[in-house]
């Protein structure tokens, strides 16, 4: 591998790793909303992805994006809006998993099926002598991805099982599933000649928009609010972990594999628990301090 081709690998990793890391930080996001507004996740989910999308379409407009965003409509419409539709549906589906099965069910479900899904895929499309060696060392990191995502969703101290807990696991299979397509579909697009991450995310984020606040709006209220606090962790959580980390996300893709760039992302869970550690004085203890530590090694092992 070339020099220039292990940079762009390394930059596109560390893009996908920010946007886990930002994902991770809505966590705290929405246990702050929990305790300023009795919005429900929906509504939340729908305010998110509307606040990105006008967000991104500002951005699209002032860095004159406006001609790539046309391009994309017209050469990949329907693509571009299942990829938004599909980040809407993963996360309603992770959502109803959580409310039915428990956080550590979703989480552990929702989260690690989509990087064994995508890592299979990976090994199928490999043609080249050193499958073998690849094949080792994809199976160890995400061997060891999965055992950390398992350890910091045992520790968080949200063991309880939902009230539906078979329902739930439905729901997290769907979720994860859907999680994978997403993002494997995200990537073809972007190997796609004149596909611009940013002219992507736009387009994904407001179909994603239109298809979650209905939705939302079915699942009745209350939709609005005066409270400054609620209003301002709304608008983190629609720039930062909505806008910002999804133009990161694809801007990684561009040069990282799909199964590699959810691995990545398993910075997630690391950031929520050390977040809740640090802001709600949760503790993180022995076992996520170890599970942090194998996912924390596991993005370290995809670098070729």
């Amino acid at each position: 591998m070339s020099s220039t081709r292990i940079s762009s690998t390394r930059i596109g990793l560390l893009f996908v790793s920010l946007a886990g890391i930002l994902w991770g930080t809505g966590g705290l996001a929405l246990e702050i909303l929990r305790d300023h507004s009795s919005m429900s996740v929906l509504t939340v989910s729908a305010y998110r992805m509307a606040i990105a999308a006008v967000a991104l379409v500002a951005a699209s407009l002032v860095l004159r994006r406006g001609p790539r965003l046309v391009a994309l409509v017209r050469a990949h419409p329907v693509r571009a809006a299942v990829v938004g539709l599909g980040t809407g549906a993963y996360q309603a589906l992770y959502f109803g998993s959580v409310a039915t099965a428990g956080v550590t069910v979703a989480t552990v479900v929702s989260l690690g099926l989509a990087p064994v899904l995508l890592a299979v895929v990976d090994l199928v499309r490999a043609r080249r002598r050193t499958a073998a060696r690849s094949t080792v060392r994809l199976t160890l990191v995400v061997g060891a991805a999965l055992s950390g995502l398992v350890l910091v969703s045992a520790s968080s101290g949200a063991s309880a099982v939902g009230p539906r807990p078979l329902l739930g696991l439905l729901l997290a299979i769907a979720s994860g599933s859907v999680y994978a397509a997403t993002t494997a579909l995200g990537g073809t697009l972007l190997a796609s000649d004149g596909v611009d991450p940013l002219a992507l995310t736009t387009v994904a984020t407001t179909a994603g928009a239109v298809g979650l606040v209905p939705v939302a709006l079915a699942g009745g209220g209350p939709f609005v609010t005066s409270d400054p606090t609620t209003l301002a962790t709304l608008a983190y959580l629609g720039i930062f972990t909505m806008a910002l980390a999804y133009g990161l996300f694809y801007a990684g893709l561009r040069t990282t594999r799909s199964g590699a760039a959810v691995v990545a992302t398993l910075l997630e869970p690391v950031t929520a628990a050390v977040a809740a550690a640090v802001v709600l004085g949760e503790r993180l203890g022995p076992v996520g301090i170890v599970g942090s530590a194998l996912i924390l090694a596991a993005v370290a092992g995809l670098e070729e």
